[in-house]
């Protein structure tokens, strides 16, 4: 048995406390300073009040100002922090983590720098711990909602590091016969594939809102435009990818995450749709790429950042092949 420790109570990190659990190590759950409703909520009969599911009775639940406590022998630290608390994970949380306990991030994400460059959040994390300080950082990509992981349901994630011997060591104290793990030591392929899905899966919304204002139906569903704008979106992912030098093989966890985010929305599309439509510009100007080739991400930018009406490039997706 090991001991786990949970940093921050949101979503996703507390259902990945389900598979943790049942695989017999020791569970603790430590809510940030936002999460003190839940961690009391817990602390009297283990319902967590925004997953809606119930944890397993036995796992150990802190308040922040327990943190030191709940690290203590500690195998595993899995941080569960939204992209919006980065800054304060980074300030508050990574000074205070042993060295010598690998941290799982669950934080999905990247930042664009001036020349174009995307970076993935776990080399932030790395490049933001102290000063001579040398953390093992690892993260999550791919397709899973935190709901269906709690309920069972079979999915299927990619953990990613520098080290293979730490991802197959986190992987033997987490994998089910629901919650299936590739590893990969590509960590800008795969972090960024599931990070650039946001700013798609705002194009492919596009024809779902479309089909309601034509049928004057909510939830009108046309498969047809949809699947379209899904293609075109995997398309320009792809070409993403390729720029950023991440494996091709790291389509599928973006993929997979961009039709799961369609279907389940995240509040982190348009930041994520903003940065990527700017580092893509930024390589245009270089002359490294054409805008031409990201039809579909610039309409996105436009809708979002200049107010542009929807009107979906359709004859821009279209190829001649000889």
């Amino acid at each position: 048995m090991s001991v786990i420790t949970f940093v921050c109570a949101g979503q996703m990190n507390s259902a990945i406390t389900f598979p943790a659990f049942e695989n017999g190590h020791e569970v603790r759950l430590v809510g940030s300073p936002l999460d003190r409703d839940i961690i009391d909520g817990l602390k009297k009969d283990n319902f967590h009040i925004t997953l809606k599911r119930t944890l397993h009775d036995g796992i150990k639940y802190y308040q922040i100002e327990e943190l030191e406590e709940a690290l203590e022998g500690a195998d595993l630290i899995l941080g569960g922090v939204s992209s919006f608390g980065l800054d304060w994970f980074c300030d508050e949380i990574l000074p205070v983590l042993p060295e010598d306990v690998p941290l799982l991030t669950v934080t999905k994400g990247m930042v664009d720098l001036d020349d174009g460059t995307l970076v993935p959040y776990p080399h932030i994390f790395e490049q933001r711990q102290p000063e001579g300080k040398h953390i093992n950082f690892n993260a999550i990509g791919g397709p899973c909602t935190s709901y269906e992981l709690a309920d069972h349901d079979d999915s299927h994630v990619a953990f990613c590091g520098k080290d293979m011997e730490t991802l197959k060591f986190i992987k033997s104290l987490l994998t089910t016969d629901y919650y299936h793990i590739s590893l990969s030591t590509d960590v800008v392929g795969v972090e960024c594939a599931v990070a650039m899905k946001n700013a798609y899966a705002l194009g492919v919304s596009l024809a779902v809102g479309l089909a309601e204002k034509r049928d004057g139906e909510i939830g009108a569903v046309h498969y047809n435009s949809q699947a379209a704008l899904f293609g075109q979106g995997v398309k320009e992912m792809i070409h993403l990818l390729e720029l950023i030098h991440g494996g091709p093989e790291n389509i599928i966890h973006g993929a997979g995450d961009l039709y799961v985010t369609v279907f389940g929305g995240t509040l982190e599309s348009i930041v994520i749709a903003t940065r990527t439509a700017r580092a893509v510009r930024k390589l245009a100007e270089r002359g490294v790429v054409s805008l031409d080739d990201f039809p579909l991400l610039m309409h996105v930018d436009a809708i979002i950042n200049e107010g542009a009406e929807v009107d979906i490039p359709w004859e821009k997706f279209t190829t001649v092949v000889e």
